[in-house]
């Protein structure tokens, strides 16, 4: 099972066309995205193998600066501390284990949500 993380905590999964339909992708962490025809892709999953693999999050940018708009989840072992980062890069939300939610409950998740706010970058751009 797994728990899906926004914004506003953990939630169930609400994607009704399911994650094999013909309306979705699902890529693994060293996908050519230059190759993807996303011409009516409805939501688009990446992988993340282990927390210390941040190829998901260059896909994500590449997938938003080719003008993909529909839904991008980040899967797998991504951690509360990355949640921020993953809302950045251009993450809707993130899909995790059950496992890692009784490990890092939705008080630390929650915590990362407000990720304008903190933005590095922001700060010094000023």
């Amino acid at each position: 099972m797994s728990v899906i993380v926004t914004d506003n905590g953990f939630a169930a999964d609400d994607w009704t066309l399911g994650w094999d339909g013909p309306k979705t992708l699902d890529l693994g962490p060293d996908a050519d995205i230059g190759a993807l025809d996303l011409a009516g892709v409805e939501a688009i999953r990446v992988a993340f193998p282990s927390f210390s693999d941040g190829r998901g999050f260059t896909l994500a940018r590449l997938l938003r600066l080719r003008g993909y708009r529909g839904r991008l989840r980040a899967a797998g072992h991504v951690i509360a501390d990355q949640y921020a980062m993953a809302r950045r890069a251009g993450f809707d939300e993130v899909e995790i284990s059950d496992a890692l939610a009784a490990r890092q409950p939705q008080e630390q998740w929650v915590f990362r949500a407000d990720w304008r706010a903190h933005d590095y970058q922001s700060r010094l751009r000023g």
